[in-house]
């Protein structure tokens, strides 16, 4: 029996492809997964798999807590090799962020093969520096194999969740009306300045019959009352969300922009200008040059742009005019050639080779 672990942990953009990958695995295959303490996978992962936690962070701060990290990291090493040895794990599978260190180096300690899945156009801090120790790095997208010169590369897309892959019929709780639908989602922990700036400009496409979900996230609370709108703090309803909406604002994680492409659904990127070596404002710049999203960045005049953005791609329909603008119809083309969708099945024939 194959024995796998895979180290993902912290974000959706490093759990839901990571879980796609170990549910499509062989039935025969064992399973074990690595996480961090107090992380939202132990919620997210729940029973499916054997959970082992480690205490580890990012190299950040301080001279002092960078130190401490490092002999931090060390230590959580130690333990994944322990643990690796254990088991008897006969290969590891992770996608990135600081999960990924103690995984890499006790799989090299131990002999064993690694592959990393690198979903950003901009690779994360650990693919650049520890990559090239990784018997081939799996790239979401192609322009982040410009930044991984020393490493064995192959482009596979990002991998989405399973729900993706069946047809879903739109949420009752959803808005009635003939109006176009749009989605408004900020990630896994919500944005609350992006939801400042879309409240500006929703009363006015309310009002001419646009509908709307608003997933705000649970640091928000629900401030518009109209028929046309719902507010949640968030849905695990969003594969039948972005199925059936017409236009998507959405931040630009790698997971959120797989999810977004695979649908098909046009979108207004907002990059989060704090993410980790800017890589937001990377996807985005991807994604907007195949000509399916549009850049939006988050300040406190840019919902005067926004209103004109949503004008121009939504106007037909809130005119009464059943067909969408080209620029719409452009942008779903061009939107769906971003995403490979056979990338689970590519990552699992992958990992069957390695092991």
């Amino acid at each position: 029996m194959p024995k796998i672990l895979i180290a993902a942990s912290g974000t959706g953009g490093h759990l839901f492809p990571a879980l796609s990958v170990a549910k499509t695995l062989p039935k025969n295959w064992k399973v074990f997964w690595l996480g961090v303490k107090g992380r939202m996978e132990r919620e997210i992962i729940g029973d499916h798999f054997p959970l082992k936690t480690i205490d580890v962070e990012g190299l950040r701060g301080s001279l002092f807590n960078r130190v401490a990290q490092c002999f931090n990291l060390f230590r959580s090493t130690i333990v994944v090799i322990q643990f690796i040895q254990k088991e008897g794990i006969h290969l590891v599978f992770t996608t990135g962020g600081y999960i990924a260190a103690p995984a890499i180096l006790a799989a090299k300690f131990c002999g064993i093969k690694v592959l990393i899945h690198e979903s950003n156009a901009y690779p994360g801090k650990v693919t650049r520096l520890l990559g090239r120790f990784c018997d081939l790095v799996a790239l979401g997208v192609e322009p982040a194999k410009q930044y991984l010169g020393n490493c064995k590369t192959v482009i596979t897309g990002t991998p989405v969740r399973e729900e993706f892959l069946f047809q879903k019929s739109l949420p009752d709780w959803v808005p009635n009306g003939e109006g176009p639908l749009l989605l408004v989602m900020g990630g896994s922990q919500g944005a609350v300045q992006l939801n400042v700036m879309v409240r500006y400009v929703l009363p006015k496409f309310l009002n001419q019959g646009c509908r709307v979900v608003h997933l705000i996230g649970k640091n928000d609370k629900p401030q518009l009352r109209h028929v046309n709108i719902v507010e949640r703090a968030f849905s695990d309803e969003v594969p039948a969300l972005l199925a059936h909406s017409d236009l998507v604002i959405s931040r630009s994680g790698a997971s959120a922009l797989s999810e977004i492409a695979f649908c098909g659904i046009p979108s207004i990127l907002v990059p989060y200008p704090y993410a980790t070596d800017n890589h937001q404002e990377f996807n985005a710049a991807y994604a907007a040059e195949s000509g399916g999203a549009l850049i939006l960045h988050q300040s406190d005049t840019n919902h005067i742009r926004l209103e004109k953005i949503l004008d121009n791609l939504l106007g037909n329909r809130l005119l009464g005019i059943n067909e969408s603008p080209e620029l719409l119809k452009d942008m779903k083309k061009c939107i769906k050639q971003l995403q490979l969708r056979d990338s689970t099945k590519e990552i699992v024939r992958i990992l069957i080779t390695l092991s």
